[in-house]
């Protein structure tokens, strides 16, 4: 089981489906030979580093579309070729590689608060246009997988959500209501917040990746199989089962 743990670096749910042992067995068996949490463990290579803070108090909507999450990950490009995770660190500290100014991925989401349906783009930008002209291609998405409203749209309070006018005029298009999220409380938006490091661990960090183009190939792929395949253990299957439960 410990060989199976570091093997595939999933959770006690995950690795019952796979070995066929009752989960509360897995985590036993984890425990007796000390073995970290997944959130004290660098995603790449498994090694612990420090766990981030977390908060126990849990809400869920009762209903699909009743509230979404949206938000922005900043993750660096990746230079041709590979930059230090594929290289080493010490590929980072050359002359030529602090001269390149390779820039950053934008990566937008949106989340389902009840079913966990999840959307993902990457863009070049986190402006109020870019940030309207994604909600809206998301909102189709969910449309397209049972969610036919989107009530209300949750999100911190960056200038580009909260004073745009193309957002705006998105949510009213939509007939949504915009929350924003208390300031320096980043919890409150925490179903997409834990997208996010879900997106960084399965997706951008779980492979060495050799070319900015080929990590962004591989994020909708990942998309899909995190709503229809990826057990949700807080929810008890997928997003799309609970979305369309039949």
């Amino acid at each position: 089981m410990v060989a199976v743990r570091r093997q595939l670096r999933q959770g006690p749910d995950r690795l019952a489906m796979v070995t066929g042992v009752p989960a509360r067995t897995v985590t036993a068996i984890l425990r007796r030979h000390h073995v970290p949490r997944l959130v004290e463990c660098d995603p790449l290579t498994g090694a612990v580093i420090r766990a981030s803070k977390t908060t126990a108090v849990r809400y869920e909507r009762a209903r699909a579309g009743e509230l979404v999450h949206m938000d922005v990950k900043k993750l660096g490009r990746i230079p041709d070729g590979g930059g230090w995770r594929a290289h080493g660190r010490s590929a980072g500290d050359t002359a030529a590689h602090k001269k390149a100014r390779i820039g950053f991925d934008y990566v937008h989401s949106l989340v389902d608060d009840h079913s966990r349906l999840a959307y993902s783009e990457i863009h070049p930008d986190e402006k109020g246009a870019t940030c309207a002209a994604f909600l809206a291609r998301a909102a189709a998405y969910f449309r397209d997988h049972g969610i036919a409203r989107i009530e209300r749209v949750m999100t911190d309070n960056h200038f580009s959500y909260r004073l745009s006018t193309d957002v705006r005029d998105v949510l009213t298009s939509l007939g949504a209501k915009h929350v924003l999220i208390r300031p320096h409380c980043p919890w409150q938006n925490g179903k997409v917040e834990r997208l996010n490091r879900t997106l960084q661990t399965e997706w951008a960090y779980r492979q060495v990746f050799t070319s900015n183009d080929q990590r962004a190939a591989a994020l909708a792929p990942w998309i899909e199989q995190y709503n229809t395949q990826r057990y949700h253990s807080a929810i008890g299957g997928t997003p799309l089962s609970r979305v369309s439960p039949t």
